[in-house]
């Protein structure tokens, strides 16, 4: 089997995969502190739902980066470029996801003692998110 092609779909997979991980973490960091705190402040649950499935956005950024490549690459000559982009992508959304899981756990917890913290985690969380943004519009680009 050719070495590019190996190199190519390994890059496509950690595009995806690495970005679709993040997902589950940064979701599932928010999601623990909404589940705490429908415990002590229950009225809040639109809040806390929205901020919860904020970190999902990096999955779909990778999987937009991965159907793009898939598509528009050959990957018997660019695979190691694929594997750097996909590889670049991967890491990057993977960890934007998490921190920005761990910014809006910490709005969900604001939320739940009564502060209205509601839009500046949105703001402060849109900061980690740029970075995945950034990766996505990189693979256009190469």
């Amino acid at each position: 089997m050719d070495v590019n092609l190996v190199l190519g779909y390994l890059g496509l997979g950690l595009m995806f995969g690495l970005a679709a991980i993040g997902s589950c973490f940064g979701t599932s960091i928010a999601g623990n502190a909404a589940e705490g705190a429908l415990k002590k402040n229950p009225g809040k649950s639109s809040g806390y739902m929205i901020l919860a499935a904020l970190p999902s956005s990096q999955g779909l950024y990778g999987f937009i980066a991965f159907i793009v490549s898939a598509m528009s690459r050959d990957l018997t000559t660019e695979g190691p470029l694929m594997f750097g982009v996909g590889l670049g992508v991967g890491l990057i959304c993977l960890f934007s996801a998490i921190r920005q899981g761990q910014v809006c756990a910490n709005g969900i917890l604001g939320l739940s003692q009564g502060h209205d913290v509601q839009t500046p985690t949105l703001i402060y969380a849109a900061f980690p998110e740029l970075y995945a943004i950034l990766a996505l519009v990189a693979t256009f680009l190469v």
